[in-house]
């Protein structure tokens, strides 16, 4: 079993920045897929970016790209995911997700583990 507890949402304006970080517990980190999705109102829960069991490789939506960044600290079982440029677009609830080695996929059900989930509110 593994317990995912996330933090650093908050309220920020378009074009600022925030870190969010997930702190992972009861399993070995590093054999996990780490991944964050991004639930709006009304909305499904989609992909956001994810990272590859070994910390080689990194996925993200298109719609992040180029301005946000996963990474990871195995030292202290934590994944961030940097936000920069924020827009009033990626205001939702994020989400810190794990999985078993293997490969990272941009479906939620194919994720094992889940948080409780941050808001992040971007204003104009």
């Amino acid at each position: 079993q593994v317990q995912l507890v996330e933090s650093g949402g908050g309220l920020v304006q378009a074009g600022g920045s925030l870190r969010l970080s997930c702190v992972a517990s009861g399993r070995t980190f590093s054999r996990y897929v780490m991944g964050w999705f991004r639930q709006a109102p009304g909305k499904e829960r989609e992909f956001v970016a994810t990272l590859s069991s070994s910390g080689g490789s990194t996925y993200y939506a298109d719609s992040v790209k180029g301005r946000f960044t996963i990474s990871d600290d195995n030292a202290k079982n934590t994944v961030y995911l940097q936000m920069n440029s924020l827009k009033p677009e990626d205001t939702a609830v994020y989400y810190c997700t794990a999985k078993s080695g293997g490969y990272s996929y941009k479906e939620p059900a194919m994720y094992d583990y889940w948080g409780q989930g941050t808001q992040v509110t971007v204003s104009l």
